[in-house]
């Protein structure tokens, strides 16, 4: 069969390290194209080499062949290229007026905006026309996602470069993007998939390449190279993709945040209600549900940076204010949030070490030396070295850069720590030892509480003690995990268990 695109050979070096050596790849019409391996392993260099795009500063060497205008690229992280300042409606009208420029002029904006709701149909963003009347910061990042997807098919590429699309997706949605993506293949068009999600992978593929230190190591057909990988690195990826064992974690202590009438709003639409939630000392408290069902918008409130909305935020009995701005030193210390986009909370002028130490700075007063001393001694022992701390964020990979920031958090000794999705797009081994890092730091720091925002009810049943399940915006079920886990109640947690199990 022709091969839409290839690369053969190519090589990218950055200041003289190679993080791509010696790829080559082919992309057949209706075929999925994988290329799976750890964080910071080539994949993303790889799958934008059919773009054009390269590293500021790169060398290349290699030979690749794509069809001009004609690859389409869904980012691991939507929110970098959708224009915060357009409703999301302009952004795509904008494309599909592209694709209508034949038809009468009468009939091209009825036609455009048609395209556009087929395209977000297609997609899986429900109610589309309530999408389009809003900005990218008003959706979720699951939303986002499929926004950029929904671009990426109005184009009308042959070849779809597809970087982590379920990303901090729910098991329901998950499942459509796979159905979306499968379809988007049956249709002619080749699908490049870089994934950390070897279940998403298996149930899409039909070519994988394991890339480890920007080689590939193995490849083969998803069938014969799952069940019986021959490099040691293939095997060590599909172990640490089983179910995470439950450590053992402390009892809860006294009663450390309350939430209460708690309603948030994303202009006048109401997007949250929780009634009433409650967290205490050494206790994770696991917030699942499906994207867009307001995990991040409570996540938001709770942080200080969600402002519209209503109820009563209790931290040790004492009222929290609403926004960043009116809290105290005090207050943002104890309350602090890790984002799931590591690489967007740093700055990229500025060496991680130094982001790091300024929380203590900032928040606790700390001298700068003794700042320092702190940043390297918590970001070594999160299982960093001194020498990768000193580098800028771009010197970093995913996983490295997430635990950079979980210690920028841990500097300020918060009481509570929120981690929003900050094992999602990464690889089975880093996930896993991220895991193992959360539980360690429950064990340790009795002071400390987690909210763990989560898609995925193998993390929350790795750590949680307690679990709330969202959907639209009101809590259905919240419990003890191993109750809510094992009897769910609500006729969606039931069915985003049965989800999970099936793992496609």
């Amino acid at each position: 069969m022709n091969a839409v695109a290839e690369i053969r050979d190519l090589r990218v070096e950055v200041d003289g390290r190679a993080i791509v050596d010696g790829v080559s790849l082919r992309v057949t019409a209706g075929k999925v194209t994988a290329l799976v391996g750890a964080s910071g392993s080539g994949k993303t260099t790889t799958g934008l080499a059919l773009l054009g795009e390269y590293p500021a500063g790169a060398r290349v060497t290699g030979e690749v062949r794509a069809p001009d205008g004609l690859v389409g690229y869904v980012p691991q992280h939507p929110g970098a290229v959708l224009n915060p300042a357009r409703r999301v409606g302009a952004l795509l009208r904008d494309i599909a007026r592209t694709r209508v420029r034949a038809l009468p002029r009468p009939e091209r904006r009825a036609a455009a905006h048609q395209r556009v709701l087929r395209a977000l149909s297609l997609a899986q963003l429900p109610d589309p026309e309530a999408v389009l009347r809003r900005y990218p910061h008003q959706l979720s990042g699951g939303q986002q996602q499929r926004v950029v997807l929904a671009q990426a098919l109005l184009l009308g590429a042959r070849v779809v470069v597809a970087d982590e699309p379920t990303t901090g997706q729910d098991a329901l949605t998950k499942r459509r993007i796979v159905e979306q993506l499968a379809a988007v293949a049956r249709q002619g068009i080749a699908v490049v998939l870089l994934s950390h999600d070897l279940d998403v992978v298996r149930a899409l593929a039909d070519e994988v390449l394991v890339l480890r230190d920007g080689r590939v190591v193995e490849s083969g057909p998803v069938d014969r190279l799952w069940p019986a990988p021959r490099h040691p690195w293939t095997a060590e990826l599909l172990a640490a993709d089983g179910p995470a064992e439950r450590t053992g974690l402390p009892d809860a202590g006294e009663e450390v945040l309350r939430v209460r009438g708690l309603t948030a709003r994303h202009g006048r639409t109401t997007v949250l209600r929780t009634p009433a939630l409650a967290l205490r000392a050494g206790e994770c408290l696991a917030v699942v549900g499906r994207s867009g069902s307001g995990k991040t918008t409570l996540a938001r409130c709770l942080a200080g940076l969600h402002r519209g909305h209503d109820g009563e935020l209790l931290l040790e009995g004492a009222p929290l204010p609403r926004s960043l701005r009116d809290r105290t030193r005090a207050q943002l210390a104890a309350v602090q949030y890790v984002f799931q986009d590591a690489r967007a909370a740093f700055d990229e002028h500025r060496p991680v070490l130094a982001q790091v130490a300024r929380t203590a700075v900032r928040l606790r007063g700390a001298a700068e030396a003794d700042a320092l001393a702190e940043a390297v001694a918590t970001m070594t022992g999160l299982g960093l070295t001194e020498r990768q701390v000193r580098r800028g964020p771009a010197r970093l990979s995913g996983g490295e850069l997430q635990r950079a920031a979980l210690a920028r958090a841990l500097l300020a000794r918060p009481r509570v720590l929120i981690c929003d999705e900050i094992t999602s797009g990464l690889d089975t081994v880093t996930r896993r030892g991220i895991l193992d890092t959360l539980a360690g730091l429950l064990r340790e720091r009795r002071d400390l509480s987690l909210v763990l925002i989560t898609h995925d009810l193998g993390t929350a049943a790795a750590l949680a003690a307690r679990i709330a399940v969202l959907d639209g915006g009101e809590v259905v079920e919240e419990g003890p995990a191993q109750r809510v886990l094992g009897s769910p109640e609500h006729p969606f947690t039931v069915s985003l268990l049965k989800t999970a199990l099936h793992r496609f």
